[in-house]
């Protein structure tokens, strides 16, 4: 079963804004991110709220496209503030629409664990997976060559790492600045999704 694609009303919204405002390279990421996470959570049994998932997935990085970038807060926070936004617009409660600005501020931050937060841990799975190959492995390498022969990386490696050393230069206290100096240079090369051919 392919697990990169939900079609709900809000799944298709976010998909749209994400499109409109992302390029290729950055949505690509976004589709897989939710891909990976929603893959690990049918792998482990993991029961998951997968709109919400998905419609944090996708709008994740919108923080780091020129319209949405702050110059005072951290991307992963700019980008739960368009979550906000994008999904009062679509009807949210106010709960859920916090629930979707939580999960992508959470998943640049510390480990959260599945028992805690089930959907920023699968975004954190999925974007740990998609940015620097974090447990590749444990995927079909059927079902990753399929993900990636229908969202192509395309050079993300190199134009993420270069959005987020832009983030760290700008804003040295975020936690894009302590990804960079962790070394996220060295693990983005490293990732052997660039090295698979779909």
């Amino acid at each position: 079963m392919k697990t990169w694609t939900l079609d709900t009303a809000s799944a298709r919204a976010a998909l749209e804004i994400a499109s409109e405002y992302a390029d290729t390279t950055l949505l690509n990421h976004s589709v897989r991110s939710y891909a990976f996470g929603a893959r690990y959570a049918e792998q482990h049994g993991l029961a998951y709220d997968a709109e919400l998932l998905y419609v944090s997935a996708l709008v994740h990085d919108l923080g780091l496209t020129a319209p949405f970038d702050s110059h005072t807060l951290p991307f992963e926070e700019a980008g739960g503030h368009v979550a906000r936004v994008l999904t009062a617009g679509l009807g949210w409660p106010a709960a859920r629409r916090a629930r979707a600005e939580e999960v992508i501020v959470l998943h640049m931050r510390d480990d959260v664990s599945a028992a805690a937060d089930v959907e920023s841990h699968l975004l954190q799975v999925g974007t740990s997976a998609d940015v620097s190959g974090l447990r590749v492995a444990e995927f079909d390498p059927a079902f990753t060559a399929d993900l990636l022969a229908a969202y192509p990386r395309s050079g993300f490696g190199a134009a993420f790492l270069a959005l987020v050393e832009d983030q760290a230069v700008r804003k040295p206290e975020c936690a894009a600045a302590a990804y960079v100096a962790g070394g996220a240079a060295t693990r983005i090369a490293a990732n052997p999704l660039d090295r698979m051919r779909a």
